[in-house]
């Protein structure tokens, strides 16, 4: 059907505004984490949202209120447990996975890809995607606790690393500077 009345198109008009003036008002004031994309719990929180902004566009058997109210349930959900888990490692651990090195140093890492169900050819596609056509100018590749892919370069100083907190990493022992006597 391609025109059913104006009465919707004008309550889809209506509602759509004030259902998104709701839904800017309550993120503007959870914060800006409530829409990061750090792992899989705050992917279903987005698509929760878009669905539930869907449904009250949409449907005639939801009101505008119970809209809004729904965009509230999610949003301090979220904010509860992104504040539990910063403040409980037992929430951390329930809520969010940790990073997995798959490439390091020239070496795919066979088991993490077995484990995490990603292929030797996706790794060298996320290397290539980066920038890099050659495997050995990349110290490691990650994938992020959202699904995504990490290429870290090599090259980098020894201030520090950033594979400290991810799953397959180990510091590599550092050898005595030379002696420049020798």
């Amino acid at each position: 059907m391609l025109f059913d009345s104006w009465e919707g198109l004008w309550r889809v008009l209506a509602v759509g505004v004030m259902a998104y003036i709701g839904l800017l008002f309550l993120l503007r004031i959870s914060g800006k984490r409530t829409l990061s994309k750090l792992n899989a719990f705050d992917l279903i929180v987005t698509v929760a949202l878009g669905s539930t902004l869907a449904t009250v566009l949409l449907s005639r058997d939801v009101a505008l209120l119970e809209g809004i109210l729904a965009f509230a349930v999610l949003i301090g959900a979220q904010y509860l447990i992104t504040t539990l888990s910063v403040r409980s490692a037992l929430v951390r651990r329930l809520v969010k996975s940790e990073p997995r090195l798959l490439f390091y140093r020239g070496q795919m890492l066979s088991d993490a890809l077995r484990e995490e169900r990603v292929t030797r050819n996706e790794v060298r596609a996320v290397v290539r995607a980066s920038g890099f056509s050659d495997l050995g100018a990349v110290e490691a590749v990650v994938l992020e606790t959202d699904g995504s892919f990490n290429v870290i370069g090599s090259g980098g100083s020894e201030q520090g690393t950033a594979l400290t907190d991810v799953i397959g990493f180990r510091v590599p022992h550092r050898s005595a500077p030379a002696d420049p006597a020798d």
